[in-house]
């Protein structure tokens, strides 16, 4: 018997490989954060924005999620998915605009609060660690919108502090008063 240990061939030079720029890696998580930071550095989104002004206006008033927490792959298929509409407009001359809103009432947001905190919070004190919790919620989620690439109108988002109930009822006091005055006159 003769003792032969197996060598490693090296294919590379039998393959008829093309010759790219491209790495032969992807490293997506290692890449990506740069090309977000170019884009921010050119001023893209805004220099998109501009070339529009004047367009018809498409404006996608995006609805909530709760902040109260970070994203998870169903934030992730809405704001991709509403993000494809507004480039498709964008791209077909609109002048179009995403602006993102959240939830920042109710139970989701309590039962954060009560898990970092504890039950016997006082209203005011509760409110007031919601309200807290929910604008550094907002600011990460904003964040992590933009890893996504979604073309977030960032400097104007909507929050939505007060519960739809009373938004309803406020609106119809006010639709009720507004009424009552221009039949007075």
């Amino acid at each position: 018997m003769t003792d032969s240990t197996p060598t490693s061939v090296d294919y590379r030079g039998t393959l008829n490989l093309p010759d790219t720029p491209f790495p032969m890696r992807g490293d997506l998580p290692k890449r990506e954060p740069g090309w977000v930071k170019t884009w921010n550095e050119e001023g893209l989104y805004k220099r998109l924005r501009d070339a529009r002004v004047g367009a018809p206006l498409f404006v996608l008033h995006d609805g909530p999620p709760y902040a109260n927490g970070k994203l998870h792959i169903g934030h992730a298929l809405n704001k991709v998915l509403k993000d494809m509409i507004v480039k498709s407009k964008q791209l077909g001359g609109f002048d179009a605009q995403y602006i993102p809103g959240w939830d920042c009432h109710g139970l989701p947001i309590e039962n954060a609060i009560e898990k970092l905190h504890g039950r016997k919070l006082s209203r005011d004190d509760m409110q007031a660690k919601s309200r807290a919790y929910a604008t550094e919620q907002i600011d990460q989620q904003r964040e992590d919108f933009k890893r996504l690439a979604c073309w977030v109108t960032g400097s104007a988002p909507t929050a939505r502090w007060t519960p739809p109930t009373r938004l309803v009822r406020s609106v119809r006091l006010n639709v009720s008063s507004s009424a009552a005055l221009s039949t007075a006159a």
